[in-house]
């Protein structure tokens, strides 16, 4: 399920980045190809990446958590410094010689599994609550603070709702998982309430026609793209909105192209492969002896999960646009190679699952047992 589902929705991404970018490459650099060759480079970087993340020792992986979280946060912190680069008012880019990196999306997967090794180390003790909160709720903050200081309210969110699942699979008391909760709800409010720009996103974001020619341009035309596709799109490649008058389609709204092309239908499997993924994850944590295992699964369900949803929230126009990525979908290497590393994560861990470790032992059994007959055959 997480090879076929990964498998599909990497194939329809790249194909919705080709189709999504087309007008824009080429109105900007001369070659309707630029932007999906580049997406083809960060996906040959990525799926070796993923196979090797896939067939890690256990104790190699935890052994890098603090290292990776470590890392993590000096690399959001450079972005403050001349190295920094803005982008749409976030300074959340870092410039490395030729290319440029987003180091929250790299973040988000050393928050996970950084928390999922120190819960594990505290299986025993987390009968205490001041065993749960320390040192994972000040470090995950620390990494927030760090990404609200960007101006990146988006992946601020996307921290917080790691941090407050990652609190409930462990099984904080409902007090504190409430009192956690209302907090993080009050500063993220008052984070989007303090800017102009994120104030009218968030008080206009139910009706986009109310600001169309200013804030409520992006989400229209996504819901013009959207409409305009029915129930089996109008065809690979003949988006209308992709044509200048809806931004980042290729990025943050790619949704939407992909619901005006491949229509009701696409939506829909695309939503699927989300939840087979999901499904597959969750039935791994539940299966699970291994409380490192079961965390970290949990954790990396809620950040693939929870972008998706805020990304399909955003072009429905149910929730404000905060300018988060589609998991695999969107163009973009930072988002995507963290990706592609946590399902191959995911995948060494289904391996590991008992009964998949059974099968697997079967299958190699039956063809040792196939080329041993085969063996015998031709020696008589």
């Amino acid at each position: 399920m997480l090879l076929g589902a990964s498998a599909l929705l990497l194939t329809i991404g790249m194909i919705m980045v080709l189709s999504a970018s087309s007008v824009h490459a080429y109105s900007k650099y001369g070659d309707s190809y630029m932007v999906v060759k580049r997406q083809l480079m960060w996906v040959g970087i990525g799926l070796p990446l993923a196979f090797v993340a896939a067939r890690m020792p256990q104790k190699v992986l935890r052994a890098l958590t603090w290292p990776g979280l470590l890392v993590a946060m000096v690399l959001l912190a450079l972005t403050q410094t001349p190295l920094g680069v803005s982008v749409n008012g976030n300074t959340n880019w870092l410039a490395l010689g030729p290319i440029q990196i987003q180091p929250s999306e790299v973040a988000k997967l050393a928050v996970v599994l950084w928390a999922a090794h120190v819960f594990a180390l505290k299986e025993r003790r987390l009968n205490d609550w001041r065993e749960l909160l320390v040192p994972v709720v000040p470090g995950i903050l620390a990494v927030a603070l760090l990404v609200v200081w960007q101006n990146d309210l988006g992946t601020a969110l996307v921290m917080f709702a790691i941090l407050l699942a990652m609190l409930w699979a462990v099984g904080v008391p409902l007090r504190i998982f409430a009192f956690a909760f209302t907090i993080v709800g009050v500063g993220l409010f008052y984070l989007a309430a303090t800017n102009s720009e994120r104030r009218e996103r968030l008080f206009n974001f139910v009706d986009p026609f109310k600001e169309y020619h200013d804030a409520g341009w992006q989400p229209a035309h996504g819901l013009y793209a959207l409409s305009s596709g029915g129930i089996f799109g109008q065809g690979i490649g003949a988006s209308q909105q992709k044509w200048g008058t809806l931004p980042e389609a290729h990025t943050d709204f790619i949704f939407a192209v992909l619901g005006e092309e491949l229509g009701l239908v696409g939506t829909l499997l695309v939503l699927a492969l989300f939840l087979t993924i999901a499904y597959a994850a969750i039935r791994i944590a539940t299966h699970t002896r291994d409380p490192f295992v079961r965390y970290a699964s949990f954790g990396i369900t809620v950040w693939l999960i929870g972008q998706m949803v805020i990304n399909v929230g955003m072009v429905l126009a149910v929730l404000p646009v905060i300018g988060i990525p589609l998991p695999l979908v969107s163009y973009g290497g930072s988002a995507l190679l963290p990706s592609l590393v946590a399902l191959g994560i995911l995948i060494g861990f289904a391996r590991r699952e008992p009964e998949a470790a059974k099968a697997l032992a079967a299958r190699r059994r039956g063809r040792s047992a196939g080329l041993s007959a085969h063996t015998s055959r031709r020696g008589s």
